[in-house]
């Protein structure tokens, strides 16, 4: 029997540690290996390979339709991001089953993922799994399978400008009690940048006025917005990632945050592309106010995956931006003092035409180091050319004049 003399099948994937999944990147190649073992010499069919790569979302709802009636609703959707189909072991062609030896047998497969894929994510109402499974087909028995689930990360770097740029708000609520006005209570905050990786610590800067006749205590939390949609409705589910929590604040006085530290601890990256789920974060800064509801204020946030450059790297990705606006070059001063005319230096045309401003189309997409090393180089014409040769040699009919005299 064949179960007797299969001792093992299962795919190997290259990158994975041990039992865990292996992690790959959108457009990256995936290879890796089908074994098998056999105890003894056995008659096998095809061996088929396909890879899959699906988000699904599905929940139900209870609706109510009258006083004793009541049905439920069920929401579902799947979006497809792989599909690819291998062939690794083909029957012959006169149909027979294919008789392979005793022993450890490897079939080796790659394939290329596509450019654009979801982060692989496990939410509460849906998911976005990738997997691989392979199908070893058996003369006069079931179909044995084997799968393999691997990880997928989509690069989000938060070396562009939309994520380094400052994020601040304000807000401000008046505290009721029993139709009593009993004061303002406002709050603004400011951090440094949208996007963050896990680890990273955010430095929140912020006031807090209370104007209240009671002490109010602020605090500020990542909040994780999972979105799921189906059929045109969305479930939402909300959770805390970390918080903290700053001291009482008395009333009629204020409470200055100085850069208060709050470290983001391992979570899943934003997901913001793809049509069934969603992944966002955002720094909540609320204020407790007895007798009343928070004062919340809200700053969105970008997980990414790829932490901030040093800053010759930040500078250069913002300055490849340099074709939206060069009217900042304006202001330079102009010298005092202006450089000899260059025809009084270099007749050439050619060398004049050197030393032109680079156009566009040679520059292409990225400009290839600082602004100032076109402005300084080009805004004026170059000095005359140092020579060790006199360019007026006194002539011989001229007496030479003595030193001492």
């Amino acid at each position: 029997m064949i179960f007797d003399r299969l001792k093992r099948f299962s795919i190997v994937l290259e990158g994975a540690e041990r039992d865990g999944p292996a992690a790959f990147s959108p457009g990256q190649a995936v290879s890796g290996r089908v074994v098998l073992e056999l105890a003894a010499a056995a008659r096998l069919g095809a061996l088929r390979l396909r890879a899959m790569g699906a988000a699904r979302v599905h929940w139900t709802e209870s609706r109510s339709a009258g006083s004793s009636t009541a049905y439920t609703q069920s929401y579902s959707d799947q979006v497809e991001f792989l599909s690819h189909r291998d062939t690794l072991m083909a029957p012959p062609d006169n149909g027979e089953a294919t008789v392979l030896q005793a022993g450890r047998h490897e079939f080796p497969f790659t394939f290329q993922l596509p450019e654009t894929l979801a982060t692989s994510f496990e939410g509460k109402h849906g998911s976005v799994r990738y997997w691989v499974k392979a199908k070893l087909h058996r003369p006069w028995s079931t179909v044995k399978k084997a799968k393999k689930e691997f990880t997928v990360i989509e690069p989000i770097d938060i070396n562009t400008p939309a994520l380094l740029a400052p994020q601040a708000g304000a807000k401000e609520k008046l505290a009721r009690a029993w139709y009593c006005n009993r004061g303002q209570v406002s709050v603004t905050a400011k951090i440094d940048r949208k996007g963050y990786t896990p680890g990273e610590v955010i430095p929140i800067f912020a006031e807090i006025d209370n104007c209240t006749s009671r002490a109010v205590v602020p605090k500020a939390a990542i909040i994780q917005t999972q979105t799921f949609i189906a059929r045109g409705t969305k479930k939402q589910k909300k959770s805390v990632v970390t918080s903290i929590t700053g001291d009482p604040i008395p009333a009629g006085k204020r409470e200055v945050w100085h850069g208060r530290a709050l470290k983001i601890p391992p979570v899943g990256p934003s997901i913001l592309q793809c049509r069934i789920i969603q992944v966002e974060y955002s720094l909540k800064v609320c204020v407790d106010i007895p007798g009343t509801s928070k004062l919340l204020l809200e700053l969105p946030l970008v997980i990414g995956t790829i932490p901030l450059h040093p800053f010759g790297s930040r500078t250069s990705s913002v300055s490849s931006q340099y074709s939206v606006n060069l009217d900042w070059l304006s202001p330079i001063p102009e010298q005092l003092e202006a450089p000899p005319e260059y025809s009084a230096v270099v007749s050439s045309p050619e060398a004049e035409q050197s030393l032109a401003p680079p156009c566009r189309s040679e520059l292409g997409d990225i400009l290839e180091g600082p602004f100032f090393a076109y402005i300084q180089e080009f805004r004026f014409r170059p000095p005359p050319l140092y020579s060790e040769v006199d360019p007026n040699p006194a002539s011989d009919s001229m007496r030479p004049r003595c030193m001492t005299c």
